[in-house]
């Protein structure tokens, strides 16, 4: 039978400090929501690839390269830049722990578990907005991908990071020529003007086809040398 006509399957479902987030799977695929909101799932992957990928192609071979990820999710981007022995430290920030246990002992183990066990991955549990905030880490990349595009926030929260002060304080946790790489469900004009207006150099935006609809987008940035 074709997935999109099963019934999703609950597996799990918790209440967090950011309300709820569930785990459910809808013939072969899992999917993650997050308070009644679709967040992602396991059919694809190519955008968390590219988000990866092209923050690392913009580097221009920065020889191991520390990368944020902010978002575990399904754990694409995560997999990808453990696979790709040019990364140094991968530290992913994620503020659901169910998340993070899906990932460890639950079903989206598989999708992960190399990548967990490389010794160059670490998970930090936290707001990813708290933690650009006021972590003292720097980056050569941030891949962000916490939402379904900076107009399109799960939660009302997470707007803070898409604003000038929130990309303020991306650009002060990346090294100089660090890269911002940040996906979303469809392009924003918005948001590319306001990468330009605090000060971020190179902006553009690469996109990802899919099926139907309009493209994913990855938004690129560099933080001024």
């Amino acid at each position: 039978m074709n997935a999109s006509y099963e019934t999703p399957v609950v597996l799990d479902r918790r209440e967090g400090p950011h309300g709820e987030v569930v785990l459910r799977r809808h013939g072969e695929l899992l999917q993650i929501i997050a308070n009644g909101c679709f967040l992602m799932d396991t059919s694809d992957g190519r955008s968390e690839r590219l988000l990866v990928d092209a923050a690392l192609a913009a580097l221009d071979g920065r020889p191991a390269p520390r990368v944020l990820i902010g978002g575990l999710g399904v754990g694409f981007s995560l997999a990808h830049a453990a696979a790709e022995p040019r990364w140094g430290r991968i530290t992913v920030v994620e503020r659901e722990s169910a998340i993070v246990g899906w990932h460890r002992e639950g079903p989206l183990a598989a999708l992960t578990a190399r990548a967990l066990a490389d010794e160059r991955t670490e998970i930090v549990e936290t707001d990813l907005v708290t933690y650009v905030n006021e972590t003292s880490a720097t980056f050569d990349a941030l891949c962000l991908d916490i939402d379904n595009g900076p107009g399109w926030t799960v939660t009302e929260g997470n707007g803070e990071l898409y604003a000038p002060s929130g990309l303020t304080s991306c650009a002060r946790v990346l090294r100089p020529g660090g890269v911002l790489a940040v996906w979303s469900a469809k392009p924003s004009p918005e948001f590319e003007g306001t990468l330009w207006n605090v000060g971020f150099q190179q902006v553009r935006t690469e996109e990802i086809p899919v099926a139907r609809g309009v493209p994913d987008v990855v938004h690129l940035a560099v933080r001024a040398g």
